[in-house]
């Protein structure tokens, strides 16, 4: 079974404070987001592999560790998901970047995919998935899916807030995947809103709303 990793680092949890204002503007609201996934991206890429390597230094001959492993990719939910990608790729610049789109059918209440573009070697990187919410799991579920259908081993989910029923869904489809988030909230509400939550993170990091 895949991890849930609550990251409770105080200057995580204080900047979700300011994203879960009402009062919180879209300037405001987008660099935070960017910042928490900054964050976010230091503690779910702990675990990288390493090699050491001699390097010379101005004074003598140092041994130094670099990444050894899989390069890496970073793939947002459309939209929101986007709202995470630049605070990621400042600290991974060398990270390739896909994007997924899903709406839910109307009837079927299904995910459906209406826009993938991913990296030609997606296969042989791994996979951070972002979405600043984890609400029903649905649209992270099937995008996990989606991703496996390219050939890629290891995935992980990153979320800002998750609610126990998404985490719930992706233990339970993909329980090869571990989940980093930021909180895990309560519930959800008859509409599929986290609460306590912070309302649309899309319309919230885009202003259309």
């Amino acid at each position: 079974m895949g991890s849930v990793h609550v990251l409770d680092h105080p200057l995580l949890q204080h900047k979700l404070s300011i994203l879960r204002n009402k009062d919180t503007g879209v300037k405001e609201f987008r660099e935070i987001v960017s910042e928490i996934a900054m964050l976010m991206c230091y503690e779910a890429t702990r675990d990288l592999p390493t090699e050491e390597v001699e390097i010379e230094t101005p004074m003598a001959v140092a041994k130094c560790h670099v990444l050894s492993g899989k390069k890496l990719a970073v793939v947002p939910i459309l939209r929101a998901g986007l709202g995470m990608v630049d605070g990621m790729i400042s600290l991974i610049p060398s990270a390739k970047i896909g994007h997924i789109g899903l709406f839910r059918d109307p009837d079927t209440h299904e995910p459906v995919k209406y826009y993938c573009k991913m990296p030609n070697d997606i296969a042989e990187r791994d996979v951070i998935v972002v979405d600043p919410m984890l609400a029903t799991g649905g649209s992270a579920s099937a995008a996990i899916t989606f991703i496996k259908e390219y050939g890629c081993k290891t995935i992980r989910l990153m979320d800002i807030i998750a609610a126990p029923e998404g985490v719930a869904l992706v233990q339970k489809d993909h329980p090869d995947v571990d989940i980093y988030v930021a909180a895990v909230d309560d519930c959800l509400n008859e509409h599929a809103y986290i609460l306590p939550g912070l309302g649309d993170a899309g319309d919230r990091i885009f202003g259309t709303k």
